[in-house]
């Protein structure tokens, strides 16, 4: 399956794919467009920006194209042909999950570039990038085949779908390398920021995350700036994400920032490696749908406050104070006491990712909010219990060492737990409660484990957080608190 990309009237905000196929043993084949993008658990409906199909064989002859449904065409008298399909992608909304074309850059989800046929997902794909004149780079995860330019290829289709590009005059900071594996940043229009310093607190946080697992399972690595535009995505060798660095001369926007891609990188070991057992192999169609994304994305928030903590970004009492925003947030949600984190990760495909897109959202939560809240006690409870000689990262390192790296899959929620159980050695049955029902979190019992106290105070209806250092911690509790502090 070899595709070519082309950009004939960019200002129009659309983009042409040629498919090129050949050796089909069959009448007619379905071609679909993906309907949605791991990553982002939302139907996005791609096939609404096709337009102008055509398919001819190797003589120019039109062949028959039947429109199935909204997302499927049926090519029919290709029995053994050569052929090819073009078409053109519409493109509107500046969006991680969308493809954008202007004028001055492309930036391509391939779920919504690149048709596919089912039980085909396997086969290898070439992918050739025709550039608008002046556009001088191209930015993919996918591997560059060698000795063409802006040629592109992957060995089956869910590595394709997993590499978003990025084309135009792009601007490329100094990379870095742990253990010899190369880590770049490129990006359209990045904007005027201190590029050396910030690439320094990149490589920190790299290194944070590498630390946890001990292993980095990529050949290199790509952090993509979009440009503008909102949001971010995590790939297996890559991340895409809107960025403007004017902003990061700004304390509070450089944090968030931080935070931001240091989630957004350590995605590539929780999500796209450490993952539910339903996210993978994927169903492009229908969406695939899990009760653990408290795990994948919730986990992931958790994190990504420990490692911009590592890599010394910031000091204990801002990392506390983010603590205090989480939950501040989800104890101000009334929905707290309608949903679980388990409903809200299987529900997000209606109500979206923050609760906040069913028809009442007033009785749903984010596991973006509750997830890191969760994981904190969680983190806290297996400090206790093994007297700080194990913690929440002995259960990422098992889960990475079990699931991916020796039997290949996903887990279960089960397994989950019973990996939980396995680091701590006791049982959390009681624990799991907090995922799997609407029960009021216990802040002052985990948040006490590490000698911590926890105040609420409710003002006009609003609940306001603090956390503190207890004046007096026992022995355990002093330990626990300099351990995961990282004093």
């Amino acid at each position: 399956m070899a595709y070519t990309v082309s950009f004939p009237d960019p200002a129009s905000h659309a983009y042409q794919v040629q498919l090129n196929t050949s050796g089909w043993n069959v009448d007619f084949v379905d071609f679909k467009m993906p309907q949605w993008m791991p990553g982002y658990y939302q139907i996005m409906n791609y096939s609404k920006d096709v337009a102008l199909l055509v398919a001819l064989d190797d003589r120019g002859k039109k062949l028959p194209v039947e429109q199935i449904n909204d997302h499927t065409w049926r090519i029919s008298n290709i029995k053994n042909k050569t052929f090819h399909l073009t078409y053109t992608i519409r493109t509107s909304k500046q969006f991680v999950a969308n493809s954008y074309v202007d004028i001055s850059h492309a930036y391509l989800i391939p779920e919504n570039s690149f048709l596919y046929v089912d039980g085909y997902l396997s086969l290898p794909v070439i992918v050739k990038m025709d550039t608008h004149p002046g556009w001088s780079q191209v930015a993919t995860g996918l591997e560059p085949i060698v000795g063409k330019r802006n040629e592109f290829s992957a060995p089956d289709f869910n590595v394709l779908y997993d590499c978003p590009i990025l084309a135009g005059t792009l601007e490329e900071l100094p990379s870095f390398k742990v253990n010899g594996i190369e880590h770049r940043f490129l990006g359209y229009q990045i904007g005027s920021f201190d590029k050396v310093h910030f690439m320094q607190d990149m490589e920190k946080i790299v290194r944070a995350s590498i630390d946890i697992f001990g292993d980095i399972p990529y050949a290199r690595y790509s952090f993509i700036a979009m440009g503008p535009g909102r949001g971010g995505i995590e790939h297996l060798n890559n991340t895409t994400f809107g960025f403007d660095g004017n902003s990061l001369d700004q304390p509070s926007a450089y944090l968030k920032m931080m935070n931001f891609l240091a989630h957004e990188y350590f995605h590539h070991y929780n999500v796209k490696r450490i993952r539910p057992f339903e996210l993978g192999p994927f169903d492009y169609e229908k969406g695939s749908r899990t009760n653990q994304l408290w795990v994948s994305e919730g986990i992931s928030v958790y994190y990504e406050y420990l490692l911009v903590r590592r890599a010394g970004i910031i000091n204990g009492e801002t990392l506390l104070s983010l603590f205090e925003a989480n939950i501040s947030h989800h104890e101000n949600n009334p929905g707290r006491m309608y949903q679980s984190l388990a409903q809200a990760s299987y529900s997000t495909w209606k109500d979206g990712p923050f609760g906040s897109q069913g028809e009442d959202p007033k009785k749903s939560i984010s596991y973006y909010e509750k997830g890191p809240i969760v994981g904190l006690f969680l983190d806290l409870a297996i400090r206790n219990a093994t007297h700080n000689d194990k913690s929440l990262d002995d259960v990422m390192k098992l889960l990475y060492k079990r699931y991916y790296k020796l039997e290949g899959r996903g887990f279960t929620d089960a397994e989950f737990q019973q990996t939980c159980e396995e680091v701590s050695n006791i049982s959390m049955t009681g624990f799991f409660e907090y995922i799997y029902t609407t029960r009021e979190l216990d802040y002052s019992t985990y948040l006490g484990y590490a000698g911590l106290k926890f105040e609420i105070e409710t003002t006009d209806q609003v609940r306001k957080i603090s956390i503190h250092k207890m004046a007096s911690p026992g022995t355990l509790q002093s330990t626990i608190l300099h351990s995961w502090l990282g004093e």
